[in-house]
């Protein structure tokens, strides 16, 4: 039972809680997409906010915090944890460098790409799941996967005429994505080594991860100048700061949501919900940014990832572990 679901009935939870993820992470796509690839102040004045480290640090320690309360509110009955050190270490130096290079992406890439990109990361948790996890998988998950993949090589091609006009990063802004599905597979691996050798709870594992991201990230902004490059930026516009804010807040409020949903309804919906709002998402970006997707090419392989994700959210089993 929670604040947000007293005197309603399941039906009605399950809806705010989608509307919840899907309004959050939303408005987490807009404006991080004003943030990344927007200008900031007048005529000759404008100025781009290319500060990634600092980006993903606001976030993190946002995160932390959050994740502080909810295990002091609606997450106090997960216990102790008594995971590893070297786990959340491992798994949040994957999870940043995931964070950071699809942030960086932005610079080179829309934001469209980023999401469909983004959306393949199935692939590489499948295969280091099979390669590092000893797992195996139902024939239907390997053909949702291909859907997937498809999808994502259609989507993300450049033609003769494309690569021409988008010459600009020679290719850099996808080399960033690839990295980033990298390191998301790595954290995955990690975090399921987590859960099956210390039963680690979602509240544990998103202070321990978020806290670890945090002290890298401290350093990093510290040594490179990351950070007071941007706190000097948001001092000259003011505008940058409130955006970073706003991208924080609603990313914590959205993870809120996707717990609630996770625990009240299991993984299905909020897999449904998640998918759902990054279809919408792109569908934004091409109406508020005036980003264009090549048609029928793009909407159909768009489409197609989605379709992927959707038909893996509802009808891919788990793994089963390989028998030896």
């Amino acid at each position: 039972m929670t604040i947000f679901s007293v005197g309603l009935n399941r039906n009605t939870k399950l809806i705010l809680y989608s509307l919840g993820i899907f309004v959050c992470y939303f408005y987490y796509g807009i404006i991080q997409e004003k943030i990344t690839r927007g200008t900031y102040g007048e005529g000759d004045e404008k100025e781009k906010f290319t500060f990634a480290l600092s980006l993903v640090f606001v976030q993190c320690v946002v995160n932390y915090g959050f994740a502080n309360i909810l295990l002091a509110t609606i997450m106090k009955n997960q216990g102790e944890d008594h995971t590893r050190t070297i786990y959340y270490a491992c798994s949040a130096l994957t999870y940043l460098l995931a964070m950071v290079c699809s942030n960086m992406a932005l610079q080179w890439v829309n934001y469209p790409t980023q999401v469909v990109g983004k959306s393949g990361k199935p692939i590489p948790v499948m295969v280091l799941g099979v390669l590092l996890g000893r797992k195996t998988y139902p024939p239907r998950k390997y053909l949702f996967v291909l859907l997937i993949v498809i999808g994502v090589a259609a989507f993300m091609y450049k033609d003769s005429a494309a690569k021409s006009s988008q010459s600009e990063g020679g290719g850099l802004g996808e080399v960033l994505l690839l990295l980033s599905l990298t390191m998301d597979g790595l954290t995955a691996a990690a975090q399921e080594r987590m859960a099956a050798e210390h039963g680690t709870k979602s509240g544990h594992m998103m202070r321990g991860m978020n806290l670890w991201s945090t002290m890298f990230l401290s350093v990093a902004v510290l040594l490179t100048g990351d950070g007071l490059a941007a706190l000097q930026f948001c001092q000259r516009h003011p505008a940058a700061a409130s955006h970073l804010a706003t991208l924080a807040l609603s990313s914590a409020l959205g993870q809120l949501f996707i717990f609630l949903t996770v625990t009240e309804f299991g993984p299905l919906a909020c897999s449904v919900a998640t998918t759902t709002r990054k279809f919408f998402t792109v569908l934004a970006s091409v109406l508020f940014f005036g980003n264009r997707l090549v048609w029928p090419r793009q909407w159909l392989a768009a489409i197609l990832v989605f379709t992927g994700l959707t038909l893996d959210a509802m009808y891919g089993k788990s793994p089963a572990p390989r028998k030896t």
